[in-house]
C-alpha cells in the first residue's frame, strides 16, 4: 500500500516537471540515479520546499490551486448584487431631480422664459398702488404653462409655482384664449394680442400632500413616497381688451304696506 502512494506521488512529481510550464521547473529535481525504494519511503525526498513562495509546500495539494486568491462570489451572489441594485435605481429615482445644482439666469433669459410660460413681471406693489377694483362682469380664459383658467375681476387663482416672481409682484398674464361680457365675445387664434389680464402674487404655497406608493409581488419590495407640490396663489386685478359695461347702481325701492281695510260689523 506504500508503495503504491509512492509511485502516486512520483508519477505526479514527474508530471509536473516535464510540464511545459516554467513556473513548476524551479522544484528541486531528484536525480534518476538516486531513486531507491528507500529513497522513496523517506518523507524527505516528497516534501522538499520549493523555490517560489506563492506555491504550496504540500505536493498533495499542487492538482489544486497554485495561487489562493480565488474568486469566493457564486452565481447566487452575483444575482442578489444585481437585484440590489435595481433596487437601488428604484430608490433614487425621485431624487435626481432634487440634485441638480441651481442655475444662474440673466435678466434676458428670465424674461424669455416668463414670456414662454406666460407672464411677464412689472414689478413689486407699491403701497400708493390702486390695483383692486370692484367687480366687473367680464371673463377671461387664459393660459399658464399647460393650464388653462377662467377668471374674473377679484379672482384668485393656484397655479404651479411661478420660477421669476416674489410676493406682491405685479404681473401681466399675455396668454388670453378668450374674452366675454355681456355685449360682445372674442375668441383668439389661438391668443389674442392686444388683450392683457393683470395679476399680484399673493403668496408661494405648497398644495396637499400626495402618497405614492410602489410594491413588486413576490420580491419583497415595497417604497412609500410623499409629494407636495409648490404652488402660486394670483389676484386678478384687472381684464383689458374688451368692452366693458357701465354698471347701474340698484337703487333700494321703498315697499308700500297693504293698507288693512277694516271691516265694519
Amino acid at each position: 500500500m506504500a508503495n503504491r502512494r509512492s509511485i502516486q506521488t512520483l508519477t505526479r512529481h514527474l508530471s509536473y516537471l516535464l510540464s511545459p510550464n516554467p513556473s513548476l521547473h524551479s522544484l528541486n529535481s531528484i536525480p534518476p540515479q538516486t531513486l531507491t525504494p528507500a529513497l522513496l519511503n523517506s518523507p524527505s525526498t516528497l516534501t522538499t520546499p520549493p523555490k517560489c513562495a506563492h506555491i504550496s509546500t504540500k505536493i498533495s495539494s499542487f492538482h489544486r490551486h497554485f495561487c489562493s486568491n480565488r474568486p469566493t462570489n457564486s452565481d447566487g451572489d452575483d444575482e442578489d448584487e444585481s437585484e440590489g441594485e435595481t433596487d437601488y435605481d428604484d430608490d433614487v429615482e425621485g431624487l435626481e431631480s432634487n440634485s441638480e445644482p441651481s442655475r444662474e439666469y440673466t435678466p434676458e433669459e428670465k424674461e424669455q422664459e416668463a414670456a414662454e410660460i406666460g407672464y411677464k413681471v412689472i414689478g413689486p406693489l407699491q403701497k400708493s398702488d390702486r390695483v383692486f377694483k370692484p367687480y366687473e362682469p367680464v371673463f377671461a380664459v387664459i393660459q399658464i404653462g399647460s393650464h388653462q383658467f377662467k377668471v374674473s375681476n377679484g379672482d384668485s387663482i393656484f397655479t404651479e409655482k411661478l420660477k421669476f416672481c416674489e410676493v406682491n409682484d405685479k404681473l401681466i398674464l399675455n396668454k388670453v384664449l378668450l374674452l366675454g361680457s355681456k355685449t360682445q365675445t372674442i375668441i383668439g387664434r389661438p391668443i389674442l394680442p392686444d388683450a392683457a389680464v393683470h395679476a399680484v402674487v399673493e403668496e408661494h404655497a405648497l398644495d396637499a400632500k400626495v402618497l405614492i406608493f410602489k410594491k413588486k409581488k413576490r420580491k419583497n419590495y415595497r417604497r412609500t413616497r410623499g409629494h407636495r407640490q409648490e404652488l402660486t396663489k394670483l389676484r386678478i386685478t384687472d381684464i383689458q381688451g374688451v368692452e366693458k359695461p357701465e354698471v347701474v347702481p340698484i337703487l333700494k325701492t321703498e315697499k308700500k304696506g297693504a293698507k288693512k281695510v277694516a271691516v265694519a260689523a
